[in-house]
């Protein structure tokens, strides 16, 4: 598909809404945790309500001995982007892998999985997103899938990439590998260029400025490395939205994500995300007799 075939196709669809950004708000710098450890919230939890169904993302820059050795979680699916180095992943049902730059993994943790996420030997920088389940979905058998950029599908055009990691992308399209429906697009813009990422109508939506500066959204809005600009939610309907994305006097990198809103209690506890206290207590009670991952 060309880039041209999607400006033209936004030309027919009267009914298409270019998104405003709702708020822009900056990751802050990185705080040390520890030897080899630099991290940051991008998204806290402060704001789940208005963020739903994106619960929280973290950057980490880790190098040996930091990482993530054997935890639990429960109730929640993650969204791991390997910004650059090597991420080794191990989990409870014997399965381990290697990630590098750009590779993705898409896990549902469901009703229990336990796993670990180690740096390479030179180490690894990540972007982890947790993406909330809805209650009929908490407890869904674990699973993993991951997307190494070579095989993601992507558009390319002079001035532009965009790698479609999960969703649609005009005829492109990319399984969801999460149990609860997103888009996930890596676009990289070069000087000047701009493009109009779409994504479904009446979802929640919002951008990672993770290189240079870009402007956001129908008032282009200026932001920067760091910012996450939440887009206005749509109506809804069928069809697509666009959100407009522009770089400014330098190459630009963004990531896009969309996922419906789940309007429902939530529940943090530690590893576990659930929709009651009574049952964060519960995982924690599975945890300790080892019955988590007996999904």
């Amino acid at each position: 598909m060309r880039f041209g075939s999607i400006r033209a196709q936004s030309k027919l669809r009267a009914s298409l809404m270019r998104l405003s950004v709702q708020s822009l708000e900056s990751a802050g710098a990185p705080e040390a945790r520890g030897a080899g450890h630099r991290a940051r919230l991008v998204i806290p939890a402060a704001h789940i309500p208005e963020h739903s169904p994106f619960l929280v993302m973290a950057e980490d820059w880790f190098a040996p001995p930091a990482g993530f050795p054997t935890h639990p979680h429960r109730g929640i699916e993650t969204v791991t982007f390997v910004v650059s180095g090597e991420l080794v992943h191990a989990d409870h049902t014997g399965g381990a892998g290697r990630l590098g730059a750009g590779d993705v993994q898409f896990m549902t943790a469901g009703g229990g999985v336990m796993h670990s996420e180690m740096p390479g030997p030179e180490g690894v920088h990540t972007l982890q997103l947790w993406l909330n389940l809805p209650a009929r979905l908490k407890r869904v058998r674990a699973r993993y899938q991951n997307v190494v950029a070579a095989d993601a599908p992507a558009l390319r055009e002079p001035g532009l990439e965009a790698r479609l990691y999960a969703g649609k992308l005009g005829d492109l399209a990319a399984p969801f590998a999460t149990v609860w429906p997103m888009t996930l697009i890596d676009l990289k813009l070069e000087p000047g260029a701009g493009f109009e990422a779409p994504v479904p109508m009446g979802q929640r939506v919002f951008a990672l400025i993770l290189d240079g500066q870009a402007a956001l959204g129908a008032e282009k809005r200026a932001s920067e490395a760091g910012d996450v600009a939440w887009a206005a939610v749509s109506p809804g309907g069928d069809g697509f939205d666009a959100l407009p994305l522009a770089a400014g006097a330098a190459p630009a990198r963004v990531l896009v994500f969309a996922s419906p809103i789940i309007d429902e209690p939530v529940a943090i506890g530690g590893p576990f995300v659930m929709n009651t206290q009574e049952e964060i207590l519960e995982a924690f009670a599975d945890l300790r007799a080892g019955r988590l991952t007996a999904v």
